[in-house]
């Protein structure tokens, strides 16, 4: 454990050297990565989410990334690929598009229409893609890192809930503070930090990270915890659309890999508490009326950790 906690320093290190300000987003988002889900960071456009997915990637020795910039024009064999005839042979032979890598950043993901967005679904949930009627797989890591722009923007289509519980947390970066936008200023003076990155952790580190999570102790009463939590979202009036069980595993999953990050082997209440709204909330659809009132997912999510008690 002690030799998995050091190669995730190395990693979360690496990556404040390009992004600045943004402690709590980058762990959480790294422990979403090292807990083998998918993240989606929603923000304001120049909030650093691009750098965020690409400073992650450049940490990283002997990986693949790609990244798909999400367009209204973009179609769904963008994604996954496409068949083409060779003339010489006169066979078709399959060109693989972006989504067979390790590292996937998907750019303005709500920029695109509903069918491609949904086209990373089966890929996301399952770790393959049909095309032409054949099943393929996705082999090695497959980390998609999501940035999309909130809702209200021009030009922008809300993912389909079925997509959304896919994302294992979906958290925002925010601006920072002056002192830290001075500072990012001064890094990009002569050439953009993320640019200078050298890889600090190999492949293998990572799969090794990913094991180490599943080996983070966490007790019975904390698992009770976190599925009460989960179904308490089922039985609040502004909840139109509640959490499933997969929101209870993606849950405890996070918890385990904040704790690594954290330097513990085991999973306390307030790791849990840390992580509940960026895990649980973008799962819920609330109500027109809560909404119209000023409600969102996140206060519900609030509330009810404020009500259910937390194992002592």
């Amino acid at each position: 454990m002690p030799a998995a906690t050091a190669i995730a320093h190395r990693l979360e290190q690496s990556v404040h050297r390009v992004v600045r300000g943004q402690d709590q987003a980058v762990r959480r988002i790294l422990a979403c990565f090292v807990a083998g889900g998918h993240a989606l960071v929603e923000d304001v456009p120049g909030t650093g989410k691009t750098t965020l997915a690409k400073a992650i990637a450049r940490s990283i020795s002997h990986t693949e990334f790609k990244r798909v910039q999400f367009t209204p024009d973009l179609l769904p064999t963008d994604i996954l690929g496409v068949s083409i005839l060779d003339p010489r042979t006169q066979e078709f032979k399959f060109k693989p598009g972006p989504v067979f890598t390790d590292i996937l950043l998907a750019d303005e993901i709500n920029r695109a229409s509903p069918r491609t967005q949904s086209a990373l679904l089966e890929a996301m949930a399952e770790r393959q893609a049909t095309i032409d009627g054949e099943r393929r797989t996705m082999d090695g890591l497959f980390f998609v890192i999501a940035t999309q722009n909130p809702v209200e923007f021009r030009g922008t289509y809300p993912l389909p809930e079925a997509q959304m519980d896919r994302f294992m947390i979906r958290s925002r970066l925010g601006y920072v503070s002056v002192e830290e936008e001075v500072a990012i200023l001064s890094d990009q003076i002569e050439v953009h930090p993320v640019e200078t990155l050298e890889p600090v952790v190999s492949r293998d580190d990572v799969l090794t990270l990913l094991e180490a999570v599943k080996q983070v102790r966490i007790s019975d009463e904390l698992r009770a915890y976190i599925v009460e939590i989960v179904a308490a979202t089922r039985q609040r009036e502004e909840v139109q659309l509640a959490a499933s069980p997969r929101a209870s595993l993606a849950l405890m999953k996070t918890a385990q890999a904040m704790s690594l990050l954290e330097d513990r082997d085991f999973v306390i209440p307030e790791t849990i508490q840390t992580i509940a709204s960026d895990v649980v909330a973008h799962r819920l659809v609330v109500e027109p009326e809560a909404r119209l009132s000023g409600t969102d997912a996140r206060d519900i999510v609030a509330s009810i950790l404020d009500q259910v008690p937390a194992p002592v």
